[in-house]
């Protein structure tokens, strides 16, 4: 097998880690189905994306699965909801890391073929568990959530083995490497080549790939024409009566406004260097014409030059909030003006969900079915950002909101979701693709 899938030495007995456990683990038999989910985030609180994404699967799957949930913990704050999971799944296995030693780590094992990102999200407790769980639980299933987490279960010689990629993280630090000066473009290169090459081993090794939308699944098989066959799109859902119109939600803003809303984890390269774009191009512009006008960065871990912007006027950053909701719903305008996106963006998703008008850079539309012009604006650029933004406030847009609560209802409820990924999982047990 190619070193950059050699999965990492473990002992044959378990050893208890902080975080983790081994009391839950049993052998079922008769047709009780269970799941392993290998997860590169705990899948909880609700605060990103893959971690949305995470924990639909999870309830999900807790409904006809037994789940044994392992994965790894990079926030603090995560620990706390432990227990929550644990109401969900036969077990929970959580394992902590640094992310500035983790990073060290990966650096100095370093080799060629070799990307850093396994080892980056590699810990040897995790790998303990996850060779225990399926020495002592027949697993029908074994979830593998993000390709970082492939060397922990894809030696295994068995159907039911299932990759969710989300999406193609070798095209994200390609894309990094052409906006980087050197020396970390000539790194982000070398991860993206190599990153590559482990993303198509991984997937040729599973019954099933899963990408977040089409368009990113056509991008794979074209890189991965050999996977293409068992390669499909099981898309981001949107909790509709959570983010539903009219909900009795106070509202966060003390001024009379305009209100601009930008969403999203700011320690995320891409929503920060967005939030910094619009807040110092864009938003100046606007408040030529609404002296008012207040732009609110929501979202946890802010970067320091993210939490600059304060100094601006007529700019916030609110650091994480307990709930974004109340900032989108009462917001005038949800923008997303990201130069640097993969998949879909959540964010659109939500404040779509929620009946605002919505201004997306192109990269922030891709893969979101919609119709650009009658359920959200998509602008490029600092003159079209403005304008869009503009037009919205001058009430040249009044059905933007309705029409894109309608494309929400339409196409992104968890449930139909759920039906393609349920068809691909029987499949995947039998080793065969749908028909």
């Amino acid at each position: 097998m190619n070193d950059a899938l050699t999965p990492w030495p473990a002992p044959d007995r378990p050893s208890k880690e902080a975080g983790g456990s081994f009391d839950s683990l049993q052998t079922y038999a008769g047709e009780t189905r269970n799941l392993l989910f290998i997860s590169h985030r705990f899948p909880y609180p609700l605060t990103k994306g893959e971690k949305i994404r995470g924990y639909k699967l999870i309830t999900h799957f807790a409904k006809t699965y037994r789940v044994y949930l392992g994965c790894i913990v990079d926030d603090p704050a995560d620990w706390q909801h432990v227990d929550h999971l644990r109401t969900i799944c036969t077990d929970v296995a959580a394992f902590g890391i640094n992310r500035r030693w983790q990073k060290v780590k990966a650096l100095a094992q370093i080799r060629p073929g070799r990307p850093l990102m396994p080892d980056y999200y590699f810990h040897p407790g995790l790998q303990r568990w996850v060779n225990h769980t399926l020495a002592h639980a027949h697993m029908d299933i074994v979830y593998i959530y993000s390709a970082a987490m492939a060397p922990y279960a894809l030696h295994l010689q068995r159907h039911g083995k299932v990759l969710d990629m989300q999406d193609i993280d070798s095209e994200k630090w390609a894309l990094y490497a052409q906006e980087t000066p050197w020396p970390m473009r000539s790194i982000w290169a070398r991860e993206g080549r190599t990153l590559r090459s482990y993303e198509r081993q991984a997937a040729a090794g599973c019954d099933a790939t899963f990408f977040v939308t089409e368009q990113e699944t056509k991008r794979f098989c074209e890189l991965a024409p050999e996977s293409a066959e068992k390669s499909t799109w099981i898309e981001m859902g949107v909790d509709l009566e959570s983010f539903a119109p009219g909900r009795n939600l106070e509202t966060p803003y003390k001024d009379p406004g305009p209100h601009l809303v930008f969403t999203g984890s700011m320690d995320y390269r891409p929503n920060a260097e967005a939030a910094i774009w619009f807040a110092r191009e864009a938003l100046p512009l606007l408040r030529t014409d609404w002296p008012g006008a207040q732009f609110h960065v929501v979202g946890n871990r802010p970067r320091r030059d993210v939490l600059a912007l304060k100094k601006r006027p007529g700019v916030h950053v609110t650091g994480g909030v307990p709930d974004i909701r109340p900032y989108v719903a009462h917001a005038d305008v949800s923008v997303s003006p990201l130069r640097m996106a993969r998949g879909v963006q959540n964010k659109v998703l939500e404040a779509m969900a929620l009946g605002k008008p919505v201004v997306a850079s192109p990269q922030a539309f891709e893969g979101i079915r919609a119709v650009a012009g009658r359920d959200l604006l998509v602008a490029d650029g600092l003159q079209a950002t403005v304008s869009a933004v503009h037009a919205i406030l001058t009430g040249k847009h009044p059905g933007l909101g309705a029409a894109a609560r309608t494309a929400m209802e339409r196409g992104y409820s968890w449930d139909k979701i759920f039906q393609k990924l349920d068809r691909w999982l029987e499949a995947s047990l039998k080793g065969r693709v749908p028909a």
